[in-house]
């Protein structure tokens, strides 16, 4: 898919950034110019997405847990000393694994919460002090489990629920210093960790496409395509928004078990 924006000066840390849907993203963005950092805990993995970002123009990578609040803030504080304000901030990191309530740990439902919601949190709040204001976008990566509840997914759905009401706050107590927080859903991806796991057979990868109404797995350059969307100057009325990019799996309403 062909970038349709320029973002050339831009400023976008993602998040997340360094894998599936979220490197995606921040490759999207830098190929329509955008100077892009990105952060995951593996220093390994931050170092393969800038060598591929570089191609495109300048990037910045870090090795953060989105759980530690200080490193979080450390990052976002390196990246605007190196760059200045910071145009679109992205909130991407995630934790899944499908189990019931019953045979999941206390520490294992804590992991998804602090990572999902609490990480989310961290990234928003430490943030918000770099961004361009007016005029920044905001965008956390949220998923079709905060508003359909699934069996083995019970974590994941009290994790993104949150996260949705996050954005829907922070979108009414951003909005007057002219910032834009909105949330973007995405269906089943192609290629990605996650429909490995929640999908991890042909049989159940064939059950999760075909309960698509569009029949197809999506690409993370179609997700980061919306990202660029809602933070440009045609999505400039856009805040508060959860929006699916999912090829129709919500209003079919997801009709199809995850995690088998």
């Amino acid at each position: 898919m062909k970038a349709t924006f320029d973002y050339s000066g831009a400023k976008v840390f993602v998040f997340g950034g360094t894998s599936g849907i979220n490197l995606g993203v921040a490759e999207c963005f830098a190929k329509a110019g955008a100077t892009v950092a990105v952060a995951s805990r593996s220093q390994e993995k931050v170092d393969a997405a800038v060598d591929l970002l570089s191609a495109f123009g300048p990037a910045f990578g870090f090795a953060v847990d989105v759980r530690d609040s200080q490193a979080v803030a450390d990052a976002l504080a390196d990246f605007h000393r190196a760059s200045g304000e910071i145009d679109v901030l992205i909130s991407g990191a995630a934790g899944n694994f499908p189990a019931t309530a019953v045979s999941m740990s206390p520490n294992g439902f804590k992991a998804v919460v602090d990572i999902d919601l609490m990480g989310t949190f961290h990234v928003l709040r430490a943030g918000y002090q770099y961004l361009r204001k007016p005029g920044a976008s905001v965008i956390n990566i949220s998923a079709p489990q905060s508003s359909i509840a699934m069996a083995m997914q019970s974590h994941v759905c009290a994790a993104k629920a949150g996260v949705d009401m996050l954005t829907k706050s922070l979108a009414i107590e951003w909005g007057p210093a002219g910032v834009r927080v909105n949330a973007i859903v995405p269906g089943p991806i192609e290629g990605t960790e996650g429909m490995a796991r929640l999908a991890p057979t042909e049989e159940s990868a064939a059950a999760v496409r075909n309960s698509v109404p569009l029949r197809r797995y999506g690409a993370a350059e179609e997700i980061g395509a919306a990202c660029m969307y809602l933070s440009s100057e045609a999505a400039s009325y856009v805040s508060g928004a959860i929006f699916p990019v999912d090829g129709g799996w919500l209003a079919a309403g997801v009709p199809v078990s995850l995690g088998g």
